[in-house]
């Protein structure tokens, strides 16, 4: 991906001064609409981490929320080979579309799959900070050892609340042994798309 350094680097040229910037959900990998920038409103965009089009019909710049408080909060912007189109991804407050949809073609904003790949990328970057201020860094700078013993005391709590009838109680430690498996498989240098690939195999 060719994450955007300098606004200097897109062709406005080919345009008429526009470029398509095509907004995609951080978490779940759904595109959400389809906008237009010129050099202000990528520069608006990049400053003040709120998406900012250019309105044609209006002749205006406009931020995406600014009436609604649905805004598209920017996480980054990558530039496509020909240096003319945008890919900006967000993290949204709430739906995207004017008609009050999650995107603009009418489709539920939802992908699991896609949140933990997301997920994978948060651990291996919380991994790189100070165990002061990330449990993540903390439980792997005690070692493997470590990780494996969390997931394995996880796996645990997961059969014992699969015993009760506490659905909030079980979903959670599910998730909790989730997570704590991902840091394991971070720390042994594989992600769940490895173990997918396994799956797979077996069921072809």
């Amino acid at each position: 991906m060719r994450l955007l350094e300098d606004i200097g680097q897109v062709d406005f040229g080919k345009g008429d001064g526009l470029v398509p910037a095509i907004v995609q959900d951080v978490n779940t990998g759904k595109v959400l609409m389809l906008g237009y920038m010129n050099d202000e409103a990528l520069d608006l965009t990049m400053s003040t981490k709120k998406v900012t089009f250019y309105s044609r019909s209006k002749q205006r710049l406009w931020t995406k929320g600014e009436t609604s408080a649905n805004f598209l909060n920017l996480v980054s912007v990558a530039l496509d080979c020909d240096q003319d189109a945008l890919l900006v991804k967000v993290d949204p407050d709430g739906p995207t579309c004017h008609t009050g949809t999650d995107t603009c073609w009418d489709e539920d904003n939802e992908n699991d799959i896609q949140f933990l790949n997301h997920l994978t990328q948060v651990i291996k970057e919380r991994r790189q900070r100070s165990p002061e201020e990330s449990y993540v860094a903390r439980l792997f700078s005690k070692g493997i050892n470590k990780v494996a013993q969390k997931v394995g005391e996880e796996a645990v709590e997961v059969v014992i609340e699969a015993k009760d009838n506490d659905e909030n109680l079980f979903l959670n430690e599910s998730a909790d042994l989730l997570f704590h498996y991902m840091m394991l498989l971070e720390a042994k240098g594989y992600t769940l798309s490895d173990v997918v690939s396994i799956l797979e195999s077996r069921h072809k």
